[in-house]
């Protein structure tokens, strides 16, 4: 077993827990240069043309906030709260603030986050567009997030996470709860773009009820201190479905314990996990868990890394069968890039640094489910621009 990095004993004392108010725009295009650089660097669209709503926090203030499609409702979680009554029956029901530390701190000394709901058959035209972005050096931003996708709606987010370009620390708690009600779809994509030295610990539950679907998409490029995240999807109702799929890259002193867990608890239900992993100088701990509770279930998980320029990779795929009937594989590989594969492509004219570059951003380019025309062209781009600082 890896021995974990002191990078996960965080005092949570080091970092502040208050921050000055930031003013709120009306519209993107007012926000700073600085940050609107940072902000379509994890995917926020500052025209707001190709979304159904946005949700700007900086610090611990909520700096932008609207939806743009009647029957989808983007608010700070504050705000919800004062809205709906009903919200404390969501609010800390599949996370217990007591889990660890960082749960704690989260419901102590609260930092807003998003509320985003779906009404019921509501499709959106358009994702939901969040960022959480941190400006103040030292600070721990503590959110709570809750999104709801109520009977039969389809509800995309794109959760851009980020830091100023002059913060050298600092802490991300996130603290997220996902309800996927009957025949109801949630599409949640996640671009990280922290700091060499910020420690992030997303903490995420999501439920999901009969026939829902939740797709997962967790996207890491760029340098971090610290991320330990381990979300975990109930599939409760007949038919649900689970996909999960990461992309990290670990460079020299980050280190990143990544994983998902997905408990199949009804018949019927679809599960899978799929990570691809690049330690170029750091270290990844890529962690997948499949539970099967009830027969005429599937599920599959599959990892791979590679190893480029030293660096640890560790894949840890596990499963649990419950009950006889479950149909349940993994695919787990690690290792380093095939010099048959460098010697084909060099071969046909790359030099060797061409041919290593080819392979890594082929590797990394995996098909993501429901990502937009836009952002999957400014993915493609970032892998391009990773797989060269790598080199």
């Amino acid at each position: 077993m890896l021995k974990r990095d002191n990078a996960f004993d965080i005092n949570l004392e080091d970092y502040k827990v208050d921050a000055k108010d930031h003013a709120y725009v009306e519209k993107l295009s007012q926000i700073e240069s600085t940050d609107a650089k940072q902000l379509l660097d994890v995917g926020v669209d500052i025209d707001e043309n190709a979304r159904t709503g946005t949700f700007i926090q900086k610090d611990k203030s909520v700096i932008h906030c609207k939806t743009r499609q009647d029957g989808v409702e983007v608010m700070s979680i504050s705000q919800a709260q004062e809205k709906h009554e009903w919200l404390s029956d969501y609010m800390w029901k599949n996370i217990s603030p007591d889990t660890d530390k960082f749960t704690f701190q989260a419901r102590e000394i609260p930092h807003e986050g998003y509320f985003i709901r779906a009404l019921p058959g509501v499709k959106t035209k358009h994702p939901v567009q969040s960022c959480l972005y941190i400006a103040k050096e030292g600070f721990s931003q503590n959110v709570h997030n809750i999104a709801i996708a109520e009977e039969d709606s389809e509800l995309h987010i794109i959760t851009g996470c980020a830091t100023a370009p002059h913060m050298v620390t600092g802490l991300h708690v996130g603290i997220s709860e996902f309800y996927v009600k009957k025949g109801a779809k949630l599409v949640f994509t996640m671009i990280h773009d922290w700091g060499e030295k910020v420690n992030v610990r997303p903490r995420t539950v999501a439920q999901v009820e009969e026939g829902g679907v939740i797709i997962s998409n967790y996207i890491s490029l760029r340098p971090v201190g610290s991320l330990q995240m381990f979300p975990t999807t109930h599939l409760n109702g007949k038919g649900a479905v689970a996909r999960f799929q990461s992309i990290l890259v670990a460079s020299r002193g980050s280190f990143l314990d990544v994983g998902s867990r997905i408990v199949l608890n009804a018949p019927g239900t679809r599960a899978e996990i799929i990570s691809r992993g690049i330690a170029s100088g750091g270290s990844i701990i890529a962690r997948g868990d499949l539970v099967g509770k009830v027969a005429g279930i599937k599920a599959h998980l599959e990892c791979k890394g590679l190893i480029l320029n030293d660096g640890l990779m560790q894949a840890i795929p596990e499963l649990t069968a419950h009950v006889p009937g479950v149909e349940m594989s993994h695919e787990a590989a690690v290792g380093k890039i095939d010099q048959h594969e460098i010697e084909y492509l060099m071969a046909r004219g790359l030099d060797e640094d061409g041919a290593i570059s080819t392979i890594v951003r082929g590797f990394l380019n995996v098909d993501i489910e429901g990502l937009p025309a836009s952002l999957k062209k400014k993915l493609d781009r970032a892998v391009s621009e990773t797989q060269k600082d790598m080199m």
